[in-house]
């Protein structure tokens, strides 16, 4: 059995207000069913800091759902990780398809982003992942480990075990579609080996590979059964409480 703790993150993506985020980060945090999942939340940039006082004192990670490469500048609009790190974040969102496919994310903006995230001791979560017409073209591998490879030029085997890498064939976001789990533990045994091989092996099997795509309570259990899926990326499902907690619960060690 692996030893990489599961984490499940919940992205809200441009939802809530700050009073509709503290109500849902205060629900999550009374019904979180263990320990033994790690759990993070993302909401929008503007009820960061009230999110933070509402899960003080519990386990919860806070995570912003992007950040700019430079520390300040003239970057109208950005936010970078000296100020997520002053309004409490633990953990950023990188590169995820949306910003891919509808904000110009290049691979080269990814990476710079992870060095500054690890600059600043943030836990960064690297999304990767295929369009439809790449996996009908039978290209996922290329594309997912081109990503991979992109992401983490220069990265050591140091910082390797404290990235956090999410597969999320675009495909299967916000449609309802859901990779098979078989699928997925396709691509994140892959991602693995690739990072094993380009980086280092020990580091590669610390190394938590989350799936992203339509997780719900009903396919979370299986998708995070697979030996290389060590949680999950989770996009409406986590714009309830009940449904996110689920999700958690799904998490869990088998009894």
């Amino acid at each position: 059995m692996s030893a990489r703790k599961k984490l499940v993150a919940g992205n809200w993506k441009l939802h809530h207000d700050r009073a509709a985020s503290v109500e849902l980060a205060k629900a999550i945090a009374a019904g979180l069913p263990s320990s033994q999942v790690e759990v993070v939340i993302a909401p929008v940039f503007t009820s960061l800091d009230v999110v933070r006082g509402a899960i003080a004192g519990t386990s919860i990670g806070l995570s912003a759902q992007d950040l700019h490469w430079d520390d300040s500048g003239a970057f109208t609009g950005e936010v970078s990780a000296p100020l997520l790190k002053d309004v409490g974040c633990t953990h950023v969102i990188i590169g995820h398809s949306e910003r891919r496919q509808l904000f110009g994310e290049t691979d080269d903006r990814v990476s710079k982003k992870l060095g500054a995230a690890l600059k600043h001791g943030l836990v960064p979560i690297v999304c990767v992942g295929e369009t439809l017409e790449e996996r009908e073209a039978g290209r996922t591998l290329e594309v997912v480990l081109g990503q991979i490879d992109a992401a983490l030029a220069g990265i050591t085997k140091d910082a390797l075990a404290g990235i956090v890498i999410a597969y999320e064939p675009v495909w299967a976001i916000g449609t309802g579609k859901v990779a098979k789990s078989s699928d997925a533990q396709e691509v994140q045994a892959a991602i693995r080996k690739r990072m094993s091989e380009r980086i280092d092996a020990g580091a590669a099997q610390k190394t938590r590979i989350l799936y992203g795509g339509s997780v719900k309570p009903d396919n979370a259990a299986e998708l995070m059964a697979q030996p290389d899926v060590d949680g999950a990326l989770v996009g409406g499902a986590s714009l309830k409480a009940a449904s996110f907690l689920a999700i958690v619960k799904g998490a869990l060690p088998a009894s």
